[in-house]
């Protein structure tokens, strides 16, 4: 019940959004990284406060900007005159948990410096090839329709994130209760740790040893085969695609106190996980998470 406890504790403190709770915590356990694409004022920035509070993990914030540089996000060496040397001064990356607020507002150049500490959990800075700090966990946010002044994600950027998700407004209960309790904000620093770092790196050992049975995975390989043949799609499922979904589907499993993956942790979880590496022809572009259901709906589940 450890994870099902955690994320009713942290409903209590973001109502309405368990559901967007779950798959933050599915994506840290499988050790990926959270693309957050909704409205300002939805609770995106809030959500990762919460998150790395209760998990008493160190958080960093950058705020994407058309100026931004990839040593605001990095760091770098700075001349200490007392020292007479260079030393290093780690940017906001060298964090466990870093928020990159409308990180589609950074110029390419200044996205691309996420990549090394994406995929391998380090930053190579005047040649120096630094650790990051474990767990490490990047969440980033966009705006779906504010394109003013916004560069697109590219390709291998967006296929180093796990999930890509949206929060939605609260239902209207939810929402009079928020308007009557006021802002968070004030409050998070008083939120308690839940759960300590080395639990949770113990927990994310877990996943690497959940079972996928075979039935299970040639229900992927249907899934990959549906993508490449869609006549909606450029292209399709890629291997590397397969296997992030599968990944997550083990961090489901853990979750759920499992420790085999179901056809049914690959069908929930595979509108988060496929859209955004798919790439749709342009007429369909803004139906991808349909044409994904679709698919999903016309491929049996295993027995």
């Amino acid at each position: 019940m450890l994870w099902k406890n955690f994320i009713s504790e942290l409903g209590k403190i973001l109502p309405g959004k368990e559901r967007a709770i779950e798959l933050t915590i599915i994506t840290l356990l499988a050790k990926g990284h959270l693309l957050i694409e909704d409205l300002p004022g939805i609770g995106k920035t809030t959500l990762a406060l919460v998150v790395a509070r209760s998990l008493g993990l160190s958080f960093g914030r950058i705020q994407g900007t058309p100026d931004l540089l990839p040593s605001d996000i990095l760091g770098g060496s700075i001349y200490v005159k007392e020292k007479g040397s260079f030393v290093f001064q780690p940017g906001p990356v060298f964090n466990n948990v870093v928020l990159f607020d409308e990180i589609n507002r950074a110029s390419g150049k200044t996205q691309s410096a996420l990549l090394e500490p994406m995929e391998e959990g380090q930053a190579t800075i005047d040649g120096i090839t630094h650790k990051l700090p474990q767990p490490f966990f990047v969440i980033a946010t966009q705006n779906p329709i504010e394109y003013l002044g916004t560069f697109p994600l590219p390709e291998a950027l967006l296929d180093r994130f796990l999930m890509k998700i949206s929060l939605g407004y609260p239902p209207r209960h939810l929402e009079l209760e928020i308007l009557k309790r006021g802002s968070l904000r004030e409050d998070i620093p008083k939120i308690e740790k839940l759960i300590d770092k080395e639990l949770l790196q113990a927990e994310q050992e877990k996943v690497k040893a959940v079972y996928v049975s075979e039935k299970v995975l040639n229900y992927l390989l249907d899934i990959a085969e549906a993508t490449r043949k869609s006549p909606y799609l450029i292209a399709g499922l890629s291997t590397r695609a397969l296997l992030s979904l599968m990944l997550a589907a083990k961090a489901r499993a853990v979750i759920y106190e499992r420790d085999y993956v179901i056809p049914e942790d690959i069908k929930e979880l595979a509108p988060y996980t496929i859209p955004h590496r798919l790439i749709f022809k342009e007429e369909y572009s803004s139906q991808g998470l349909a044409i994904v259901k679709e698919i999903l709906e016309n491929i049996p589940l295993p027995l």
